[in-house]
């Protein structure tokens, strides 16, 4: 895609709130997920999903919460293509700012497997599903195709002309089991761009089996597609989702070369990600990208060195554009640079014997992988360094 001076804006659909993208074990409550619904709203996401009405007495009271408190962001409802989910949906939500969306079989995998029915079958409840919708004054409808990775293209093609017709506002493709390269699902997400009208918003949902969610995600948009689900954290099913912040990230430092970006206030990211893990009692890794415990903690003595004259040495992506902030840890791979640092800044003089020592006592005596923040080594260094009280008075 060429670049522009005024990049292509992408619509940010977050599912953080379908219990199906939430840890096993810790299920949000209603409560929870207002909480988690605002944090997410505060970000500028565009559409949040609530969760499953019909499924979960949680999802139909969160949904009706969410309908009430949020103000910037629409809300989205899970529903499968049957008319009492679309019933109970709006019951829960209402119809203002409120994008019904149904969920339809996309491959013959899971409608012979899954489902037991044909494809005519399938998209009679499509038909019936839209229909109910309309009547109930609802005006954003988006057909959610599960397992479109795997899909034939005669199969996904009934479906855009049908949902279409039938009068849906968004397509969105499942890439549900996380099979596909990104070329692959970019040839897909162009093939369906070419199917629908320009004024239906072509949607994508991908998962990480194979660690590829965001590259399938950036690989969708530059093939046409409006709009990326997401979930904070990149939480959800098996290996989970393509995270927010990751792309939000991306799209922040590389606009013009993708040249689309986003509305979503990175600095604010990790504040967010924050409600979520406390709502679901979920440990953040250390090497997460982002939101890992070590995103922005260097240990190596080489990269501390060069962080030391200048952070931009090893560090492309600065913390605070998302909310973090820059540490360094002192370990067995530190090097006597990050000593010699800390004792300028106590004014004691960095001797090579002294620093031979220190390394010694700090650094090469430390067994396995454990670390300290620069400021417990200070700490400690300022307290052996002390001078006694009334020293050096006359």
């Amino acid at each position: 895609m060429s670049t522009t001076s005024e990049p292509r804006r992408i619509s940010v659909f977050d599912t953080t709130l379908r219990d199906g993208e939430q840890a096993p074990g810790n299920a949000m409550t209603a409560e929870q997920k207002l909480e988690v619904a605002l944090a997410i709203e505060s970000l500028g996401v565009d559409v949040i999903e609530t969760g499953f009405p019909a499924a979960s007495h949680t999802d139909f009271k969160a949904t009706r919460m969410m309908s009430e408190q949020l103000k910037g962001a629409r809300l989205a409802s899970f529903c499968r293509s049957v008319p009492k989910d679309v019933e109970v949906a709006v019951e829960a939500g209402g119809t203002e700012r409120h994008q019904i969306q149904l969920l339809v079989t996309g491959s013959d995998l899971h409608l012979e497997h899954k489902r037991g029915i044909t494809r005519e079958q399938a998209y009679s409840e499509v038909r019936t599903a839209v229909k109910v919708a309309k009547e109930l004054g609802v005006t954003d409808i988006s057909i959610g195709i599960e397992d479109a990775s795997r899909g034939e293209h005669d199969l996904l093609r009934g479906y855009c002309e049908i949902a279409t017709e039938a009068g849906a506002t968004t397509l969105a493709l499942g890439e549900t089991s996380g099979c596909m390269v990104p070329g692959e699902f970019a040839d897909l997400t162009h093939a369906v761009r070419q199917w629908i009208p320009a004024s239906t918003t072509l949607s994508i949902h991908c998962h990480d089996d194979f660690g590829l969610a965001v590259a399938n995600t950036l690989a969708g948009l530059e093939a046409g597609a409006d709009e990326m689900q997401v979930t904070l954290g990149g939480i959800g099913e098996r290996a989970g989702n393509a995270a927010l912040e990751e792309l939000a990230a991306v799209l922040l430092y590389k606009a013009e070369h993708y040249g689309f970006t986003t509305a979503i206030r990175t600095e604010r990211l990790y504040a967010a990600y924050q409600v979520l893990t406390r709502a679901i009692s979920m440990r953040t890794p250390r090497n997460k990208a982002i939101f890992g415990a070590y995103s922005f903690a260097t240990q190596a003595g080489i990269h501390q060195a060069g962080m030391l004259a200048r952070p931009e040495t090893y560090e492309y992506l600065e913390p605070t554009r998302v909310g973090r902030e820059r540490s360094m840890l002192v370990g067995r791979h530190s090097g006597r640079g990050i000593l010699a640092h800390l004792l300028d800044q106590l004014d004691v003089p960095a001797t090579p014997e002294l620093l031979d020592e220190l390394y010694h006592e700090y650094i090469a005596s430390r067994s396995g992988g454990e670390c300290d923040e620069l400021h417990v080594v200070r700490a400690s260094l300022a307290e052996r360094f002390a001078q006694p009280a009334g020293a050096g008075a006359r």
